[in-house]
């Protein structure tokens, strides 16, 4: 598991890269067993519509560059694709905003993902402190997160118990035990996600940033939508 995780990094750093690529930084989570999307890397349509269909509809297509930390903002995502021309369609219109809006973009492929049910979203973060190490952070995720600030720390490694707690610190807790009609989210699943994240950041000295975001807990399980990894000597 480490020796796989230190090559994807190995790779980043040899393409003098200081963050992975979303298709990287799912791999690296998957290697330590957290449940992000299905995914498959695309290098032309009919690559994408054959992964769509291995994967299932609905999907998600996402542009894949190392120029293109922000791929919403140009474009470079496409959801709820429902069938094999809207796959073909939305490969096209990926290629063509990524090269109207970043002219020199590479472009790596295309990301086709599983389209994850909406739910509660929840977030999954790390910060390396100069002074004390990898933090992990807890907390509501999608626009709440930037909205209401409700989240909790702990240093890691964690175990089971401050797991627990940091559930159960945020204000908006009650939204996960079910309130106002929200379904009852899966309590064990995200411990286990955040068992599993204090894990890698513990093996995996260069992760300097981690973003989970948005994590989508059901009643039964978690799926990660978003993942985001920045290594150590980031230019910022």
């Amino acid at each position: 598991m480490k020796g796989e995780a230190e090559k994807i990094i190995s790779k980043a750093r040899e393409e003098d890269r200081d963050f992975l690529l979303e298709p990287e930084a799912k791999r690296l989570c998957a290697l330590y067993g957290l449940p992000v999307t299905r995914f498959e890397v695309a290098k032309s349509e009919d690559e994408a519509v054959e992964a769509a269909r291995r994967i299932g509809f609905p999907i998600v297509l996402k542009v894949i560059s190392p120029q293109v930390l922000h791929k919403s903002d140009v474009g470079g995502v496409i959801l709820n694709l429902k069938d094999e021309e809207g796959v073909r369609e939305a490969y096209r219109r990926i290629h063509e905003n990524v090269k109207a809006k970043v002219p020199g973009a590479v472009i790596e492929g295309i990301l086709v993902q599983e389209m994850a049910p909406s739910s509660t979203e929840v977030i999954v973060g790390a910060i390396k402190d100069p002074t004390f190490g990898p933090t992990i952070m807890f907390g509501l995720g999608g626009i709440f997160v930037e909205i209401l600030r409700d989240v909790s720390f702990r240093l890691v490694p964690i175990e089971r118990v401050d797991a627990e707690e940091m559930i159960g610190e945020i204000k908006a807790y009650k939204i996960l035990e079910g309130a106002r009609g929200m379904p009852k989210a899966d309590k064990e699943a995200l411990i286990e996600i955040l068992l599993k994240t204090s894990e890698m950041l513990m093996d995996i000295p260069e992760i300097k940033e981690l973003d989970l975001n948005p994590i989508m807990v059901y009643e039964k399980g978690a799926k990660i939508v978003d993942a985001r990894v920045i290594l150590e000597g980031a230019k910022g």
